[in-house]
């Protein structure tokens, strides 16, 4: 092919390959058991894909509602109403999207406009920069303390100016496993009161949360509640990363936007894995149980951790477990995961790779989303490190 002709302006001249392609690229080139993407290796009940087979054979395989199948949308009103308490319509308060990325920036497309700042909680997950900065504006990052990853209020309160439109916040957090807590939420209802400021809450790993702990979501909170775009993911759910089917809940005002540029981002979701989740939820043990599931599997995994070197952070939620690592090297994050893979066999994910600044603690990220067996043998390679 031809070399196009002339520079390209790029609008991301910083992003490259995303960490989590580069590592699981390295994995399978060096045979490394891969714990660094966040995807299970254990499929979804059998049932669930009967499900699908069923409305597939039934004919649904043309455009669903752009909003989402309305069997799928009054499954997550129920859902919402029965966990949270608030009521969301579903014919103007619910839309079903290709993913929780594509919510995300959706949302930031629909409201945030050139020079408009947006605040995000580093470490930060990789696809919210971009977005904004695609849309046209500025990221404000405010770090969460180490080792606990709890957000600062002071400093969020300094960060907040006129030209604040948006905060994005994360809970249970990607990649630290943190979970907010009542009072965090208490202070962010405080901070936003009186303000335009809107709320993107990534919430997908809302029933991985551990140790009796409650999912704190913004919709319990009413202050909160009517400014917020909160965001949930079947794939985290369901075991299905790659369904990549997601829902957004915003008050009709704000879902107004959101679907004007939904409508030309993606305009609709898969029809009948929409319909198939609809039914699979009515079994509502499905998403209840999966705190158990998960806890059983970050207990078993910091189990195998147990006599090596790394030092396990708290894990109160999520399926991904952080560790310390600087009993062992004084490498950079990056050069320290490259060699655990070529040389130990087990991949994992380098902190610093959420932060713009590259800023390096010597904490990486191991995903416990695996069956026992490939937990045990990573656990074997990590205590001979």
């Amino acid at each position: 092919m031809p070399n196009f002709p002339g520079p390209i302006d790029s609008r991301l001249p910083w992003v490259g390959t995303t960490i989590f392609t580069v590592m699981s690229r390295m994995a399978a080139s060096h045979g490394a058991i891969n714990l660094s993407q966040g995807f299970p290796d254990f499929s979804a009940p059998p049932a669930l894909f009967d499900l699908v087979a069923k409305h597939m054979h039934a004919g649904a395989n043309q455009y669903a509602l752009m909003a989402g199948a309305l069997p799928l949308r009054e499954a997550i009103a129920g859902k919402v109403a029965a966990l949270y308490g608030p009521a969301f319509d579903v014919e103007q308060e619910i839309t079903v999207t290709a993913g929780a990325t594509q919510a995300i920036f959706t949302a930031v497309a629909a409201l945030v406009r050139p020079g408009d700042e947006v605040i995000v909680f580093e470490p930060v997950y990789d696809s919210y920069v971009p977005s904004i900065e695609l849309n046209g504006g500025r990221a404000v990052p405010c770090r969460l303390t180490f080792p606990d990853y709890r957000p600062d209020w002071s400093e969020v309160r300094a960060r907040i100016g006129p030209k604040t439109r948006m905060i994005v916040i994360n809970t249970p957090h990607n990649p630290s496993g943190a979970v907010w807590s009542a009072e965090d939420m208490r202070a962010l209802e405080a901070l936003v009161r009186g303000t335009g400021i809107v709320i993107v809450s990534d919430e997908v790993y809302e029933h991985i949360v551990f140790d009796g702990q409650r999912h704190e979501s913004v919709v319990r909170y009413p202050g909160l509640a009517e400014r917020s775009f909160v965001v949930s993911s079947f794939g985290k759910t369901c075991h299905v990363t790659g369904w990549k089917i997601a829902y957004c809940l915003a008050p009709r005002e704000l879902m107004a936007e959101f679907r004007k540029a939904h409508q030309f981002v993606v305009f609709c979701v898969n029809h009948p894995m929409q319909l198939a989740l609809a039914e699979f939820m009515r079994e509502k043990e499905r998403y209840l149980g999966l705190a158990d599931f998960y806890q059983a599997k970050r207990d078993f995994f910091r189990k195998q951790l147990a006599g090596s070197r790394f030092e396990p952070l708290p894990c109160p939620g999520t399926y991904f477990q952080s560790v310390r690592y600087d009993a062992i090297s004084d490498e950079p994050d990056r050069d320290f995961v490259e060699r655990l893979t070529k040389e130990h066999g087990v991949a994992a994910i380098p902190f610093s790779a959420f932060y713009r600044d590259g800023r390096d603690d010597r904490v990486i990220r191991f995903c416990f989303a695996k069956g026992e067996d490939t937990l045990a043998a990573a656990g074997e390679r990590l205590r001979a490190v």
